[in-house]
């Protein structure tokens, strides 16, 4: 977390790089697999047609380094012009500095909380009644991605709960299949934890330990029977999965090495990369759970503060054009996601985005993410803990449920 003093030192100090020219915008994220290249392709070469301003991109695997490059760059007083972020509490001492450009001109010029929804993408990027990011897409974590054809030689069904998949899962192994398609990163590891605690219990509950930080909830049987299951999974995941990168787990799916893998929806733009059919070559199911529901997150650019009138008009067209009707159609085709508008043409949706538009249409299929509750310092703690836990099978549960329960009692 980052200090006032930190900040306050930076301001004024300039924040457009020097080799990069006025009318151009250099853009941080970390969409480098083949689905998300794809995707930021989109959104590039549609800014390029506009005009005489350019898209400089920079590209940083993984998006907790393309966030710290962002944060670094800024301190240092050498910005870029627009960064990705998630549709969270990430970026909130950004805007509290004063360092970050207020598109409240545009978005009402636009209307933008007339279109976006639901009201949880946009709210992470207002405060003090400025709006200081462009959500762009809306993603869902809970999401089993299949390989049909490994379900058939197998002879078993498609799990919907995690139930289910601890019951099929020793017969897959069996058959010479791994189970489960596993990222060992920390990111990665806290994905599947909060896939797991969502699909084990409910909302009420969900809520109950991220947004009313309850240690009893932190520390209750439901609690534990969570760190159990995710424990379960260890012995179905295979050896090279330490370091591994997301979309290759996926890839192992999509190659019939590994039957299954959770992952967001951004793993469907790897199969369409592929040419694989979905609900034809692959499966997607949501939750696992008995009544499926998905965390609305997402991906939002902000856009630092510059001197340069130029930079600026250039950042607030950009902006702009992010959530244009024709541009929300195209890119989360190729990404995965869903549109943050709901008045756009998905006639080309395949059979996974419709189950995906099907949930976002049912207020109680719907939940907010973690992140929108706790700080980045909290989530920082939760996520060691499921990495430890995970890495380490001789920590018992008991220790476990302990250090969570205290990580919840001093959230923030």
């Amino acid at each position: 977390m980052m200090g006032k003093k930190l900040f306050a030192a930076t301001i004024g100090a300039g924040f457009m790089s020097a080799s990069v020219q006025a009318a151009d915008v250099e853009v941080i994220h970390w969409w480098t697999s083949g689905g998300e290249q794809k995707a930021v392709t989109v959104l590039a070469e549609e800014y390029n047609k506009l005009g005489n301003d350019k898209w400089v991109d920079t590209a940083v695997a993984l998006g907790e380094n393309a966030r710290s490059l962002t944060m670094q760059r800024i301190l240092g007083g050498d910005a870029p012009g627009a960064a990705q972020f998630n549709t969270s509490r990430q970026f909130e001492e950004l805007i509290e500095e004063g360092l970050l450009l207020d598109l409240t001109p545009v978005a009402e010029k636009e209307g933008w909380k007339n279109f976006i929804r639901p009201s949880s993408i946009l709210n992470p990027c207002m405060k003090d009644g400025g709006i200081y990011c462009v959500p762009v897409n809306i993603h869902s974590n809970q999401w089993l991605w299949t390989n049909k054809k490994v379900f058939a030689d197998v002879g078993v069904k498609e799990p919907h709960t995690w139930e289910e998949f601890l019951t099929v899962a020793p017969k897959i192994q069996a058959a010479g299949y791994i189970p489960l398609a596993f990222g060992g990163q920390g990111w990665q590891e806290r994905h599947v934890f909060d896939v797991v605690m969502i699909g084990m219990t409910d909302e009420k509950f969900w809520n109950s330990v991220w947004k009313d930080k309850d240690p009893k909830a932190a520390s209750s049987d439901k609690m534990r029977k969570v760190f159990e299951t995710f424990g379960a999974l260890r012995q179905f995941t295979d050896a090279g999965a330490p370091g591994r990168n997301w979309n290759d787990a996926t890839n192992m799916v999509i190659t019939g090495k590994a039957a299954a893998q959770v992952m967001g929806d951004w793993a469907r733009g790897e199969f369409a990369a592929a040419g694989k059919v979905a609900e034809v070559d692959y499966g997607c199911i949501p939750g696992p759970a008995k009544r499926p529901s998905l965390t609305l997150g997402g991906d939002a650019f902000i856009f630092p503060k510059s001197s340069d009138k130029n930079l600026e008009a250039a950042q607030m067209k950009l902006a702009s054009m992010m959530l244009s009707p024709t541009i929300q159609a195209k890119f989360n085709n190729t990404k995965g996601s869903l549109p943050v508008r709901a008045d756009v043409d998905l006639d080309v949706a395949d059979a996974c985005m419709k189950k995906g538009l099907a949930l976002l249409d049912d207020p109680k299929a719907t939940i907010t993410p973690a992140n929108n509750y706790i700080t980045e310092d909290t989530n920082g703690q939760v996520q060691d803990l499921v990495s430890t836990f995970w890495n380490e099978p001789s920590m018992s549960v008991d220790t476990a449920l302990s250090i969570f329960k205290g990580i919840i009692e001093d959230a923030e």
